[in-house]
């Protein structure tokens, strides 16, 4: 495809207009201010004026399936919600159930301009038919979970994630790559933790931790570690000496916060989970201020309630703006980043999340020609406090086309509506 005469945000994050912009072969092939010639090979032109391209967003924490407890468990804190809500109904998931919750989760994110997530969640060769038949990118992960000091290797849910490490991990950047995690330093026990770095070390796996989400999470880890915050604990458990995509970090402290730059871990800011939750705010700009790569994401539909980018971009600039009494605490440029490149660098994708020539064609088209975004002054303001999700015309994936102009390219969604009506209600009558 040639994207004609259009705006788009370069690899500085900075705004050309009058581009064009060819992909072919499933990367961004040429990029130019001048119509040097109207016939590449390309195939089709898209007419680009009023709109403006922007990398695919990158949603760098979610649990996709979680689309089917959409508004269930209202108004519970972390722990409650968890334990009396969300456990409850994942006691009753079936392949079935999870793979069409997890298609509702793609055709979501894909219509709000997402090329990429990262999950933790159940059923890895599920997710793996999912984002196989949507077109999407993943890194997944299935993190243990036990407090009894079972060895990591002898828990019964470990031969078929190693099944899975073997076919899609080990640095792969395939459109689904499986990771290791842990679900948490709560849900863990310390003998636990330190296999899980030790097998990820060995592996060459990415982890992806929640990690000091709550003050009573935050703060009972401290009491049961004497003294040690859970970012010491994990630290002096040896996971940080892997590649660490690290969730929500609300309550991280400022010897915490250098931990995780001598360490480069990522940083995944959840605004909307963190507050919905009543979790509280994450020190975004410290954080930032200390070299760390922070990036966002959605947490699950189920307590955001839902999987849009763009409404994460707006309260991350509002909150850090807000909470510091700063008008430009954090600029749209570096929230753009956020939830693009410093996502993608986060998954080990290094050729994806800019808009560049040699990488990925994971790109989104935003469309400008709405009410709500006339006048524009600024577009990477625009993009940040105006656009809405369903401003995406059009969702690009190793440049094939899987969603536009209100349509799905992979997946039939009123197939997707007619499965959740027939295995929703199923679940919910076992609970």
């Amino acid at each position: 495809m040639l994207f004609k005469d259009i705006t788009y945000i370069d690899e500085n994050f900075n705004v050309v207009e009058h581009a064009y912009i060819g992909t072919k072969n499933g990367v961004i092939d040429y990029i130019s201010t001048a119509n040097e010639k109207t016939d590449w090979g390309y195939g089709e032109v898209y007419d680009g004026r009023g709109k403006v391209l922007i990398p695919g967003l990158v949603n760098n924490h979610t649990h996709a399936a979680m689309t089917f407890m959409r508004g269930y468990g209202e108004d519970l804190p972390l722990q409650r919600w968890l334990n009396e809500k969300i456990f409850p109904f994942e006691a009753k998931w079936d392949q079935n159930s999870i793979y069409w919750a997890g298609m509702l989760a793609m055709a979501e994110m894909m219509s709000c301009g997402t090329t990429s997530f990262t999950d933790m969640y159940f059923f890895d060769k599920v997710a793996a038919s999912v984002v196989a038949d949507s077109g999407m990118k993943c890194n997944f992960c299935n993190p243990p979970v036990g407090t009894d000091g079972t060895p990591l290797k002898k828990m019964g849910y470990f031969p078929a994630v190693y099944e899975m490490i073997q076919k899609y991990g080990r640095a792969n950047k395939g459109r689904f790559t499986e990771e290791f995690g842990l679900h948490a330093e709560y849900s863990s026990c310390e003998s636990l933790a330190r296999d899980t770095a030790e097998f990820a070390k060995e592996n060459g796996l990415r982890l992806h931790v929640h990690m000091s989400e709550t003050k009573l999470e935050h703060e009972e880890c401290k009491q049961r570690h004497g003294g040690l915050t859970p970012a010491k604990y994990l630290e002096a458990c040896g996971v940080f000496e892997n590649p660490t995509n690290l969730a929500h970090c609300v309550w991280v402290e400022d010897e915490d916060i250098e931990i995780m730059a001598k360490h480069h871990v990522t940083a995944t800011h959840c605004p909307s989970s963190n507050m919905k939750l009543g979790s509280g705010f994450a020190p975004v700009r410290k954080m930032l201020d200390a070299g760390i790569n922070v990036a966002l994401g959605t947490d699950g539909a189920s307590s955001n309630n839902n999987l849009n980018m763009f409404e994460e971009m707006h309260l991350a600039a509002m909150i850090a703006r807000g909470n510091s009494h700063n008008a430009g605490e954090i600029s749209p440029k570096e929230i753009l980043k956020m939830a693009t490149v410093n996502g993608a660098l986060s998954q080990g994708r290094n050729d994806t999340g800019l808009i560049k020539k040699g990488y990925k064609a994971d790109l989104a088209v935003v469309d400008f020609n709405r009410p709500h975004l006339v006048p524009c002054y600024d577009v990477l303001a625009n993009l940040v406090f105006s656009a809405q999700g369903s401003d995406v015309v059009l969702t690009m994936v190793d440049g094939d086309v899987i969603y536009r102009d209100g349509k799905y390219k992979t997946l039939d969604i009123n197939k997707v509506y007619d499965k959740i009506s027939y295995y929703l209600p199923k679940i919910l009558e076992q609970i």
